[in-house]
Protein backbone atom coordinates (compact mmCIF):
# COMPACT_ATOMS: atom_id res chain seq x y z
CA UNK A 1 0.00 0.00 0.00
CA UNK A 2 2.95 2.51 0.79
CA UNK A 3 4.69 1.63 -2.28
CA UNK A 4 1.59 2.36 -4.66
CA UNK A 5 0.99 6.05 -2.71
CA UNK A 6 4.33 6.73 -3.49
CA UNK A 7 4.26 5.77 -7.00
CA UNK A 8 0.63 8.16 -7.42
CA UNK A 9 3.18 10.76 -5.49
CA UNK A 10 5.97 10.81 -7.99
CA UNK A 11 3.06 10.41 -11.05
CA UNK A 12 1.65 13.84 -9.43
CA UNK A 13 5.23 15.05 -9.18
CA UNK A 14 6.50 14.88 -12.72
CA UNK A 15 2.99 15.88 -14.20
CA UNK A 16 3.58 19.60 -12.78
CA UNK A 17 6.95 20.58 -11.95
CA UNK A 18 8.07 21.73 -15.28
CA UNK A 19 4.79 24.18 -15.33
CA UNK A 20 7.04 26.97 -13.80
CA UNK A 21 4.63 29.72 -16.07
CA UNK A 22 1.23 29.59 -17.19
CA UNK A 23 1.06 29.14 -21.33
CA UNK A 24 -0.58 31.52 -22.90
CA UNK A 25 -2.19 30.93 -26.29
CA UNK A 26 -1.08 33.94 -29.08
CA UNK A 27 -2.83 33.78 -32.52
CA UNK A 28 -0.17 33.14 -35.47
CA UNK A 29 -0.50 36.58 -36.76
CA UNK A 30 0.81 37.60 -33.26
CA UNK A 31 2.98 35.43 -32.93
CA UNK A 32 4.63 36.41 -35.78
CA UNK A 33 4.87 40.14 -34.87
CA UNK A 34 6.36 39.49 -31.42
CA UNK A 35 8.80 36.20 -31.82
CA UNK A 36 10.56 34.66 -34.78
CA UNK A 37 12.34 30.91 -34.53
CA UNK A 38 15.60 32.31 -34.87
CA UNK A 39 15.66 34.60 -32.13
CA UNK A 40 13.31 36.61 -29.61
CA UNK A 41 13.79 39.90 -31.18
CA UNK A 42 16.00 39.20 -34.57
CA UNK A 43 14.22 38.45 -37.80
CA UNK A 44 15.75 35.60 -39.92
CA UNK A 45 16.40 37.43 -43.58
CA UNK A 46 15.42 35.70 -46.60
CA UNK A 47 18.44 35.12 -49.18
CA UNK A 48 17.89 37.56 -52.75
CA UNK A 49 20.35 35.42 -55.01
CA UNK A 50 22.12 36.98 -58.23
CA UNK A 51 19.71 35.64 -60.39
CA UNK A 52 20.63 33.61 -64.26
CA UNK A 53 18.89 36.38 -66.44
CA UNK A 54 20.01 34.73 -70.02
CA UNK A 55 21.69 30.38 -70.52
CA UNK A 56 25.41 31.92 -70.70
CA UNK A 57 25.19 34.57 -68.09
CA UNK A 58 28.21 33.37 -65.35
CA UNK A 59 28.07 37.06 -63.97
CA UNK A 60 26.49 40.03 -64.15
CA UNK A 61 26.61 44.23 -62.80
CA UNK A 62 23.63 45.74 -60.84
CA UNK A 63 23.19 48.88 -62.56
CA UNK A 64 20.63 50.37 -59.89
CA UNK A 65 18.36 49.71 -57.30
CA UNK A 66 14.60 50.31 -57.80
CA UNK A 67 13.84 49.26 -53.47
CA UNK A 68 15.46 50.91 -50.60
CA UNK A 69 16.36 49.34 -47.46
CA UNK A 70 12.67 48.91 -46.05
CA UNK A 71 10.31 49.43 -49.01
CA UNK A 72 7.55 47.38 -49.35
CA UNK A 73 7.72 45.08 -52.52
CA UNK A 74 4.69 43.66 -54.11
CA UNK A 75 4.41 40.49 -56.46
CA UNK A 76 5.88 41.41 -59.94
CA UNK A 77 7.75 44.82 -58.30
CA UNK A 78 11.01 45.58 -60.38
CA UNK A 79 13.84 45.41 -57.60
CA UNK A 80 17.24 46.07 -59.83
CA UNK A 81 18.35 46.90 -63.44
CA UNK A 82 20.91 43.74 -64.06
CA UNK A 83 24.24 43.83 -66.86
CA UNK A 84 24.33 40.51 -68.06
CA UNK A 85 26.10 39.06 -70.86
CA UNK A 86 23.49 40.20 -73.30
CA UNK A 87 21.73 43.24 -72.41
CA UNK A 88 20.20 45.48 -69.33
CA UNK A 89 17.22 43.10 -67.91
CA UNK A 90 15.00 43.74 -64.21
CA UNK A 91 14.94 41.48 -62.14
CA UNK A 92 11.31 40.95 -60.80
CA UNK A 93 10.00 39.45 -57.16
CA UNK A 94 7.45 36.95 -57.31
CA UNK A 95 6.43 37.23 -53.95
CA UNK A 96 5.47 39.88 -50.75
CA UNK A 97 7.67 41.23 -48.92
CA UNK A 98 10.07 43.90 -47.44
CA UNK A 99 13.79 44.82 -48.91
CA UNK A 100 15.70 44.29 -45.05
CA UNK A 101 19.41 44.92 -46.27
CA UNK A 102 20.77 45.32 -49.66
CA UNK A 103 24.70 43.43 -49.33
CA UNK A 104 26.17 44.52 -53.34
CA UNK A 105 25.54 48.47 -53.91
CA UNK A 106 24.94 49.93 -57.60
CA UNK A 107 28.23 49.61 -59.92
CA UNK A 108 29.34 46.64 -58.60
CA UNK A 109 30.85 44.34 -61.73
CA UNK A 110 31.34 40.82 -61.85
CA UNK A 111 28.76 39.66 -59.28
CA UNK A 112 28.73 35.84 -59.70
CA UNK A 113 25.21 34.03 -60.04
CA UNK A 114 24.16 32.73 -57.33
CA UNK A 115 25.68 35.39 -54.76
CA UNK A 116 23.64 37.11 -52.13
CA UNK A 117 22.66 40.77 -53.01
CA UNK A 118 20.11 41.30 -50.82
CA UNK A 119 18.33 40.10 -48.10
CA UNK A 120 14.05 40.31 -47.84
CA UNK A 121 11.40 39.44 -44.53
CA UNK A 122 8.10 38.96 -44.95
CA UNK A 123 5.50 42.24 -45.17
CA UNK A 124 5.07 42.14 -41.31
CA UNK A 125 7.91 41.48 -39.82
CA UNK A 126 10.59 44.11 -38.56
CA UNK A 127 13.42 44.43 -41.18
CA UNK A 128 15.81 46.42 -39.18
CA UNK A 129 15.87 43.78 -36.74
CA UNK A 130 17.20 41.39 -39.96
CA UNK A 131 19.72 38.36 -39.44
CA UNK A 132 21.98 36.66 -41.80
CA UNK A 133 20.06 33.36 -42.87
CA UNK A 134 21.96 29.88 -41.65
CA UNK A 135 23.34 27.90 -44.62
CA UNK A 136 24.37 31.39 -45.59
CA UNK A 137 27.37 31.87 -48.11
CA UNK A 138 29.16 33.77 -44.99
CA UNK A 139 28.60 31.27 -42.48
CA UNK A 140 30.48 29.02 -44.71
CA UNK A 141 33.87 30.14 -44.72
CA UNK A 142 36.78 29.17 -42.84
CA UNK A 143 39.73 30.43 -41.66
CA UNK A 144 42.89 28.78 -42.91
CA UNK A 145 44.34 25.68 -40.95
CA UNK A 146 47.17 26.43 -39.08
CA UNK A 147 49.04 24.35 -35.98
CA UNK A 148 49.33 28.49 -33.95
CA UNK A 149 46.34 30.07 -32.83
CA UNK A 150 45.34 32.26 -35.78
CA UNK A 151 44.33 35.84 -35.10
CA UNK A 152 41.09 37.23 -35.34
CA UNK A 153 39.57 36.79 -38.83
CA UNK A 154 37.62 39.33 -40.43
CA UNK A 155 35.52 40.08 -44.30
CA UNK A 156 38.32 39.96 -47.39
CA UNK A 157 38.55 43.41 -47.46
CA UNK A 158 41.89 44.18 -45.70
CA UNK A 159 42.12 47.14 -43.02
CA UNK A 160 43.87 50.34 -43.62
CA UNK A 161 47.62 49.38 -43.43
CA UNK A 162 47.30 45.94 -45.02
CA UNK A 163 47.14 44.96 -48.41
CA UNK A 164 46.05 41.00 -49.48
CA UNK A 165 47.97 39.60 -52.08
CA UNK A 166 46.41 37.71 -54.88
CA UNK A 167 47.45 34.91 -57.35
CA UNK A 168 48.76 36.70 -60.30
CA UNK A 169 48.15 36.09 -63.77
CA UNK A 170 51.68 35.46 -65.06
CA UNK A 171 51.16 34.44 -68.83
CA UNK A 172 47.79 35.07 -71.06
CA UNK A 173 46.29 31.76 -70.72
CA UNK A 174 46.97 31.07 -67.01
CA UNK A 175 44.10 30.32 -65.13
CA UNK A 176 45.89 28.03 -62.00
CA UNK A 177 49.69 27.77 -60.55
CA UNK A 178 51.73 25.91 -58.38
CA UNK A 179 53.92 27.72 -55.75
CA UNK A 180 57.09 25.90 -56.35
CA UNK A 181 58.91 27.73 -53.78
CA UNK A 182 58.48 31.27 -51.09
CA UNK A 183 61.02 33.12 -51.17
CA UNK A 184 60.33 34.84 -48.43
CA UNK A 185 59.43 34.29 -44.60
CA UNK A 186 57.06 35.80 -42.29
CA UNK A 187 58.51 38.74 -40.54
CA UNK A 188 60.99 39.32 -43.55
CA UNK A 189 61.11 42.71 -45.17
CA UNK A 190 60.53 43.61 -48.63
CA UNK A 191 61.90 45.95 -51.14
CA UNK A 192 60.04 47.18 -54.33
CA UNK A 193 61.49 44.86 -56.92
CA UNK A 194 61.78 41.92 -54.29
CA UNK A 195 61.30 38.51 -55.75
CA UNK A 196 58.36 37.04 -53.43
CA UNK A 197 57.69 33.60 -54.59
CA UNK A 198 58.76 30.90 -57.87
CA UNK A 199 55.92 30.61 -59.38
CA UNK A 200 54.86 27.24 -61.64
CA UNK A 201 52.55 28.51 -64.52
CA UNK A 202 51.35 27.03 -67.49
CA UNK A 203 54.01 27.93 -69.42
CA UNK A 204 56.91 27.71 -67.31
CA UNK A 205 58.24 28.41 -63.82
CA UNK A 206 58.53 32.64 -63.25
CA UNK A 207 59.37 34.85 -59.94
CA UNK A 208 56.56 36.90 -58.92
CA UNK A 209 57.73 40.45 -57.96
CA UNK A 210 56.36 42.83 -55.25
CA UNK A 211 56.64 46.67 -56.11
CA UNK A 212 55.98 47.99 -52.72
CA UNK A 213 57.71 47.82 -49.87
CA UNK A 214 56.92 46.53 -46.68
CA UNK A 215 56.22 43.23 -44.38
CA UNK A 216 55.53 39.80 -45.02
CA UNK A 217 53.07 38.91 -42.31
CA UNK A 218 51.07 36.04 -42.99
CA UNK A 219 51.69 33.04 -45.87
CA UNK A 220 47.98 31.53 -46.55
CA UNK A 221 49.47 29.19 -49.21
CA UNK A 222 51.99 26.67 -48.25
CA UNK A 223 54.38 25.31 -51.06
CA UNK A 224 54.07 23.03 -53.66
CA UNK A 225 50.23 24.39 -53.58
CA UNK A 226 47.65 24.84 -56.78
CA UNK A 227 46.00 28.07 -56.59
CA UNK A 228 43.19 29.39 -58.94
CA UNK A 229 44.28 33.26 -60.60
CA UNK A 230 43.05 35.48 -58.07
CA UNK A 231 43.01 33.66 -55.13
CA UNK A 232 44.68 35.46 -51.66
CA UNK A 233 47.90 33.59 -51.27
CA UNK A 234 49.92 36.12 -48.59
CA UNK A 235 49.10 39.04 -46.53
CA UNK A 236 51.15 42.46 -46.65
CA UNK A 237 51.97 45.26 -43.74
CA UNK A 238 53.54 48.48 -43.62
CA UNK A 239 57.06 48.74 -42.39
CA UNK A 240 56.31 49.48 -38.77
CA UNK A 241 52.93 47.87 -38.23
CA UNK A 242 53.13 44.69 -35.52
CA UNK A 243 53.02 41.74 -38.63
CA UNK A 244 51.91 39.23 -35.81
CA UNK A 245 48.68 41.10 -35.55
CA UNK A 246 48.08 41.27 -39.19
CA UNK A 247 44.24 40.27 -39.82
CA UNK A 248 43.83 37.01 -41.55
CA UNK A 249 40.78 36.95 -44.03
CA UNK A 250 38.24 34.70 -43.77
CA UNK A 251 38.14 32.78 -47.01
CA UNK A 252 41.68 32.70 -49.53
CA UNK A 253 38.70 33.32 -52.59
CA UNK A 254 39.31 36.48 -54.05
CA UNK A 255 36.35 39.08 -53.46
CA UNK A 256 37.98 42.11 -54.83
CA UNK A 257 39.92 42.57 -57.58
CA UNK A 258 43.91 41.94 -57.77
CA UNK A 259 46.38 44.28 -56.95
CA UNK A 260 46.72 46.73 -59.44
CA UNK A 261 49.64 46.49 -62.05
CA UNK A 262 51.49 49.54 -60.68
CA UNK A 263 51.68 47.40 -58.00
CA UNK A 264 52.39 44.44 -58.75
CA UNK A 265 54.72 43.73 -61.48
CA UNK A 266 55.62 39.89 -62.77
CA UNK A 267 59.09 39.31 -64.22
CA UNK A 268 58.77 39.93 -68.18
CA UNK A 269 61.41 37.42 -70.24
CA UNK A 270 63.84 40.27 -70.80
CA UNK A 271 66.28 38.33 -72.68
CA UNK A 272 69.59 40.43 -73.69
CA UNK A 273 72.39 39.21 -75.76
CA UNK A 274 74.41 37.60 -72.49
CA UNK A 275 71.34 35.36 -72.55
CA UNK A 276 69.99 35.92 -69.02
CA UNK A 277 66.48 36.72 -68.28
CA UNK A 278 65.05 39.46 -65.64
CA UNK A 279 62.42 41.82 -64.52
CA UNK A 280 61.64 45.41 -64.89
CA UNK A 281 63.19 46.33 -61.42
CA UNK A 282 66.55 44.65 -62.91
CA UNK A 283 66.22 46.32 -65.43
CA UNK A 284 65.48 49.62 -63.59
CA UNK A 285 68.52 49.49 -61.64
CA UNK A 286 70.99 48.21 -64.50
CA UNK A 287 69.63 51.58 -66.20
CA UNK A 288 70.12 53.76 -62.88
CA UNK A 289 73.47 52.30 -62.12
CA UNK A 290 74.66 52.23 -65.99
CA UNK A 291 75.74 48.11 -65.80
CA UNK A 292 75.28 45.68 -68.67
CA UNK A 293 73.65 42.55 -67.64
CA UNK A 294 76.31 40.46 -68.94
CA UNK A 295 78.83 41.49 -66.09
CA UNK A 296 76.63 40.61 -62.82
CA UNK A 297 76.03 36.97 -62.24
CA UNK A 298 72.60 35.43 -62.01
CA UNK A 299 71.90 33.31 -58.98
CA UNK A 300 68.17 32.57 -59.50
CA UNK A 301 66.62 29.86 -61.70
CA UNK A 302 68.07 29.03 -65.13
CA UNK A 303 70.93 31.48 -63.80
CA UNK A 304 68.08 34.28 -63.70
CA UNK A 305 69.29 37.77 -62.64
CA UNK A 306 67.92 39.03 -59.72
CA UNK A 307 67.51 42.41 -58.03
CA UNK A 308 69.89 41.11 -55.18
CA UNK A 309 72.45 39.82 -57.49
CA UNK A 310 72.84 43.56 -59.17
CA UNK A 311 72.35 45.07 -55.59
CA UNK A 312 75.57 42.88 -54.14
CA UNK A 313 77.59 43.87 -56.93
CA UNK A 314 76.72 47.82 -56.66
CA UNK A 315 77.87 47.44 -53.31
CA UNK A 316 80.98 45.12 -53.47
CA UNK A 317 82.20 47.60 -56.73
CA UNK A 318 81.43 50.66 -54.92
CA UNK A 319 79.30 51.63 -58.11
CA UNK A 320 77.09 55.29 -57.72
CA UNK A 321 74.30 56.09 -59.62
CA UNK A 322 75.07 57.56 -63.44
CA UNK A 323 72.93 60.88 -64.80
CA UNK A 324 70.38 59.80 -66.76
CA UNK A 325 70.09 61.20 -70.50
CA UNK A 326 67.26 63.74 -71.52
CA UNK A 327 64.61 62.30 -73.65
CA UNK A 328 64.79 63.59 -77.00
CA UNK A 329 61.83 65.89 -78.34
CA UNK A 330 58.93 64.40 -80.25
CA UNK A 331 59.91 66.49 -83.00
CA UNK A 332 63.47 64.58 -83.16
CA UNK A 333 62.37 61.89 -83.40
CA UNK A 334 62.78 60.14 -87.21
CA UNK A 335 62.19 57.04 -87.26
CA UNK A 336 60.80 53.95 -84.73
CA UNK A 337 62.66 50.56 -84.27
CA UNK A 338 61.22 47.90 -85.85
CA UNK A 339 60.59 46.00 -82.65
CA UNK A 340 59.35 46.58 -79.01
CA UNK A 341 62.39 44.67 -77.58
CA UNK A 342 64.42 47.65 -79.20
CA UNK A 343 62.01 50.54 -77.71
CA UNK A 344 63.08 50.84 -73.63
CA UNK A 345 59.69 53.11 -72.14
CA UNK A 346 61.70 55.67 -70.52
CA UNK A 347 61.06 55.62 -66.71
CA UNK A 348 58.78 57.92 -65.48
CA UNK A 349 56.70 58.53 -68.82
CA UNK A 350 53.42 57.64 -69.31
CA UNK A 351 52.66 54.89 -71.71
CA UNK A 352 51.11 55.51 -75.23
CA UNK A 353 48.61 52.53 -74.82
CA UNK A 354 45.55 52.33 -73.49
CA UNK A 355 43.48 49.53 -71.89
CA UNK A 356 40.13 48.70 -72.33
CA UNK A 357 37.62 46.66 -70.46
CA UNK A 358 35.72 44.00 -71.88
CA UNK A 359 31.98 43.92 -71.27
CA UNK A 360 30.46 40.82 -70.36
CA UNK A 361 28.92 40.41 -73.73
CA UNK A 362 32.21 40.49 -75.69
CA UNK A 363 33.86 38.36 -72.74
CA UNK A 364 30.76 35.50 -73.25
CA UNK A 365 31.06 35.66 -77.15
CA UNK A 366 34.44 34.89 -77.57
CA UNK A 367 34.47 32.32 -74.21
CA UNK A 368 31.22 30.68 -76.71
CA UNK A 369 32.57 30.98 -80.25
CA UNK A 370 35.77 29.86 -79.24
CA UNK A 371 34.26 27.00 -77.88
CA UNK A 372 32.17 26.22 -80.82
CA UNK A 373 35.02 26.49 -83.73
CA UNK A 374 36.81 24.29 -81.26
CA UNK A 375 34.15 21.70 -80.65
CA UNK A 376 31.94 21.67 -83.43
CA UNK A 377 32.89 20.01 -86.96
CA UNK A 378 32.23 22.89 -89.37
CA UNK A 379 31.47 22.35 -92.57
CA UNK A 380 31.06 25.42 -95.59
CA UNK A 381 28.85 25.65 -98.60
CA UNK A 382 28.93 28.89 -101.00
CA UNK A 383 27.02 29.61 -103.80
CA UNK A 384 26.44 33.06 -105.45
CA UNK A 385 23.50 34.63 -106.09
CA UNK A 386 21.70 37.01 -109.00
CA UNK A 387 20.34 39.95 -107.49
CA UNK A 388 19.50 42.00 -110.28
CA UNK A 389 15.75 41.21 -110.18
CA UNK A 390 15.42 41.64 -106.14
CA UNK A 391 17.09 45.11 -106.65
CA UNK A 392 14.57 46.34 -109.27
CA UNK A 393 11.77 44.91 -107.30
CA UNK A 394 12.95 46.89 -104.52
CA UNK A 395 12.96 50.11 -106.53
CA UNK A 396 9.78 49.28 -107.21
CA UNK A 397 8.43 49.11 -103.76
CA UNK A 398 10.69 52.35 -103.07
CA UNK A 399 8.03 54.10 -105.18
CA UNK A 400 4.82 52.81 -103.23
CA UNK A 401 6.12 54.50 -99.90
CA UNK A 402 7.52 50.94 -98.98
CA UNK A 403 11.36 50.50 -97.56
CA UNK A 404 12.55 47.12 -97.14
CA UNK A 405 16.24 46.23 -97.44
CA UNK A 406 18.22 43.41 -98.89
CA UNK A 407 18.47 41.54 -95.54
CA UNK A 408 14.82 41.57 -95.21
CA UNK A 409 14.61 39.80 -98.41
CA UNK A 410 17.03 37.44 -97.26
CA UNK A 411 15.41 36.85 -94.28
CA UNK A 412 12.44 36.10 -96.11
CA UNK A 413 13.72 33.51 -98.94
CA UNK A 414 15.62 32.07 -95.40
CA UNK A 415 12.75 31.46 -93.84
CA UNK A 416 10.36 29.86 -96.75
CA UNK A 417 13.35 27.84 -97.31
CA UNK A 418 13.92 26.56 -94.00
CA UNK A 419 10.32 25.08 -94.44
CA UNK A 420 11.36 23.26 -97.17
CA UNK A 421 14.37 21.91 -95.98
CA UNK A 422 13.23 20.98 -92.47
CA UNK A 423 16.70 18.79 -91.86
CA UNK A 424 18.83 22.70 -91.38
CA UNK A 425 16.01 23.85 -88.91
CA UNK A 426 17.48 22.01 -86.24
CA UNK A 427 19.45 22.25 -82.55
CA UNK A 428 21.95 19.61 -81.73
CA UNK A 429 21.82 19.50 -77.90
CA UNK A 430 22.83 15.98 -75.61
CA UNK A 431 23.79 14.06 -78.78
CA UNK A 432 20.50 14.21 -80.60
CA UNK A 433 19.36 16.42 -83.16
CA UNK A 434 16.35 18.25 -82.33
CA UNK A 435 13.92 19.49 -84.95
CA UNK A 436 12.33 22.20 -84.74
CA UNK A 437 8.62 22.66 -85.92
CA UNK A 438 9.09 26.87 -85.69
CA UNK A 439 10.98 28.17 -87.90
CA UNK A 440 12.43 31.49 -85.44
CA UNK A 441 15.28 33.56 -87.56
CA UNK A 442 18.18 34.96 -85.60
CA UNK A 443 19.40 38.54 -87.03
CA UNK A 444 22.77 39.83 -85.76
CA UNK A 445 23.35 43.23 -84.31
CA UNK A 446 26.31 44.78 -83.68
CA UNK A 447 26.12 47.13 -80.22
CA UNK A 448 28.76 49.15 -78.90
CA UNK A 449 28.80 46.57 -76.28
CA UNK A 450 29.46 43.31 -78.94
CA UNK A 451 27.30 41.06 -80.89
CA UNK A 452 23.38 40.15 -79.91
CA UNK A 453 20.87 38.44 -82.64
CA UNK A 454 17.05 39.15 -81.67
CA UNK A 455 15.32 36.39 -82.84
CA UNK A 456 12.14 36.93 -85.49
CA UNK A 457 9.65 34.79 -84.31
CA UNK A 458 7.42 32.62 -86.86
CA UNK A 459 9.29 34.28 -89.60
CA UNK A 460 7.90 31.82 -92.66
CA UNK A 461 4.59 33.04 -91.46
CA UNK A 462 5.18 37.12 -91.67
CA UNK A 463 5.17 39.58 -94.59
CA UNK A 464 8.06 41.30 -96.06
CA UNK A 465 6.98 44.23 -94.54
CA UNK A 466 6.31 42.83 -91.07
CA UNK A 467 9.52 41.31 -90.87
CA UNK A 468 11.42 45.00 -92.11
CA UNK A 469 9.93 46.78 -89.15
CA UNK A 470 10.23 43.55 -86.49
CA UNK A 471 13.93 43.77 -88.02
CA UNK A 472 14.30 47.80 -86.84
CA UNK A 473 12.27 47.69 -83.40
CA UNK A 474 14.57 44.58 -82.34
CA UNK A 475 17.99 46.52 -83.82
CA UNK A 476 16.74 49.90 -81.97
CA UNK A 477 16.07 48.05 -78.55
CA UNK A 478 19.15 46.25 -79.27
CA UNK A 479 21.85 49.15 -79.30
CA UNK A 480 19.91 50.50 -76.36
CA UNK A 481 19.93 47.70 -74.45
CA UNK A 482 16.54 47.33 -73.88
CA UNK A 483 15.90 43.77 -75.09
CA UNK A 484 14.15 41.29 -72.54
CA UNK A 485 15.45 37.82 -72.31
CA UNK A 486 13.12 36.07 -74.49
CA UNK A 487 14.10 38.48 -77.45
CA UNK A 488 17.03 37.26 -77.69
CA UNK A 489 17.16 33.83 -76.09
CA UNK A 490 17.07 30.62 -78.48
CA UNK A 491 16.37 30.99 -82.05
CA UNK A 492 16.74 27.86 -84.90
CA UNK A 493 18.70 29.51 -87.02
CA UNK A 494 21.09 32.58 -87.84
CA UNK A 495 21.57 35.35 -90.71
CA UNK A 496 25.29 37.25 -90.08
CA UNK A 497 25.66 40.44 -92.99
CA UNK A 498 28.18 42.47 -93.18
CA UNK A 499 27.03 43.40 -96.64
CA UNK A 500 26.15 46.67 -95.75
CA UNK A 501 30.23 47.07 -94.67
CA UNK A 502 31.03 46.43 -98.10
CA UNK A 503 32.40 42.54 -97.08
CA UNK A 504 32.15 40.43 -100.02
CA UNK A 505 32.54 36.84 -98.69
CA UNK A 506 33.13 36.00 -95.14
CA UNK A 507 32.47 32.69 -92.77
CA UNK A 508 30.44 32.58 -89.57
CA UNK A 509 30.73 30.80 -86.94
CA UNK A 510 27.48 28.56 -85.87
CA UNK A 511 25.80 30.06 -82.45
CA UNK A 512 25.06 26.11 -80.47
CA UNK A 513 22.73 24.74 -79.80
CA UNK A 514 22.00 26.36 -83.71
CA UNK A 515 23.33 23.65 -86.47
CA UNK A 516 23.65 26.30 -89.26
CA UNK A 517 24.41 30.12 -89.89
CA UNK A 518 24.25 31.83 -93.29
CA UNK A 519 27.26 34.44 -93.86
CA UNK A 520 25.45 37.27 -96.76
CA UNK A 521 28.24 39.06 -98.25
CA UNK A 522 27.62 42.52 -100.29
CA UNK A 523 26.05 42.96 -104.06
CA UNK A 524 28.98 43.16 -106.49
CA UNK A 525 29.32 43.87 -110.16
CA UNK A 526 30.58 41.90 -113.07
CA UNK A 527 29.89 40.45 -116.50
CA UNK A 528 28.38 37.42 -117.37
CA UNK A 529 29.07 35.13 -120.56
CA UNK A 530 27.48 37.29 -123.18
CA UNK A 531 29.88 40.30 -121.33
CA UNK A 532 26.61 41.71 -119.63
CA UNK A 533 26.84 43.43 -116.45
CA UNK A 534 25.16 41.63 -113.83
CA UNK A 535 24.87 42.27 -109.77
CA UNK A 536 25.92 38.82 -107.89
CA UNK A 537 25.88 38.22 -104.24
CA UNK A 538 27.75 35.48 -102.30
CA UNK A 539 26.59 33.26 -99.34
CA UNK A 540 28.20 31.13 -97.54
CA UNK A 541 26.25 28.29 -95.24
CA UNK A 542 28.01 27.25 -92.36
CA UNK A 543 26.51 24.06 -90.92
CA UNK A 544 27.20 21.44 -88.26
CA UNK A 545 28.82 18.63 -89.64
CA UNK A 546 27.09 16.19 -87.26
CA UNK A 547 23.70 17.37 -88.18
CA UNK A 548 23.81 18.25 -91.18
CA UNK A 549 24.78 16.38 -94.56
CA UNK A 550 26.12 18.04 -97.51
CA UNK A 551 23.45 17.00 -100.22
CA UNK A 552 20.79 18.62 -97.54
CA UNK A 553 23.26 22.01 -97.39
CA UNK A 554 23.14 21.99 -101.19
CA UNK A 555 19.63 22.11 -101.36
CA UNK A 556 18.82 24.39 -98.75
CA UNK A 557 21.60 26.61 -101.17
CA UNK A 558 19.30 26.05 -104.17
CA UNK A 559 16.21 26.85 -103.26
CA UNK A 560 17.66 30.22 -101.26
CA UNK A 561 18.79 31.46 -104.35
CA UNK A 562 15.80 30.16 -106.57
CA UNK A 563 13.87 32.29 -104.31
CA UNK A 564 16.44 35.85 -104.11
CA UNK A 565 16.89 35.12 -108.17
CA UNK A 566 12.94 35.48 -108.42
CA UNK A 567 11.70 37.36 -106.01
CA UNK A 568 8.04 38.19 -106.82
CA UNK A 569 7.28 35.15 -104.60
CA UNK A 570 8.56 37.31 -101.22
CA UNK A 571 6.56 39.99 -101.86
CA UNK A 572 3.51 38.69 -103.37
CA UNK A 573 1.14 39.70 -101.02
CA UNK A 574 2.35 43.23 -100.87
CA UNK A 575 2.18 43.06 -104.64
CA UNK A 576 -0.89 41.68 -104.93
CA UNK A 577 -2.41 44.82 -102.35
CA UNK A 578 -0.38 47.36 -104.48
CA UNK A 579 -2.28 46.37 -107.94
CA UNK A 580 -5.56 45.96 -105.84
CA UNK A 581 -4.56 49.62 -104.90
CA UNK A 582 -3.81 50.93 -108.28
CA UNK A 583 -7.14 49.25 -109.91
CA UNK A 584 -9.20 50.78 -107.48
CA UNK A 585 -8.66 54.43 -108.74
Amino acid sequence: MAHLIRSKFVLLSLKYANRVAPRITVPLKYQRLCFHTSDILDVMGKELLMPSLSPTMESGTIVKWFKKEGDKINPGDAIADIQTDKAVVTMEFDDEGIMAKIMIPEGTKDIKVGTLIALTVEADEDWQTVEMPAGSAQASSTTPSSAEPSPPVTKAEPPPGQQNIAMPALSPTMTTGTIVKWLKKEGDEIQPGDALAEIQTDKAVMSFELEEEGILAKILIPEGSQVEVGQLIAVMVEKGMDWKQAVVPTSTKATTSAPSPDKLTTQTATKPSSGQVYGLAVKRLLEEYGLNSSSVKGTGRTNRLLKSDVLTYIQAHNINKVTPKAAPAPEAVKARPSSLEETPIPVGQPSAYEDIEISNIRAVIAKRLGESKSTVPHSYAVMDVNIDKLIELRGKLKTEDISVSINDFVTKAVAHALVECPDINTLYQNGQVVRVPKVDVSVAVATKTGLITPIVFDTATKSLTDISKNIRELAEKAKKGQLKPHEFQGGTFTISNLGMFGIKEFSAIINPPQTAILAVGSGREELDLSLMKITKMTVRLSYDRRAIDEDQAANFLAILKAMLEDPAFLAAGRMQALRYKRDAY
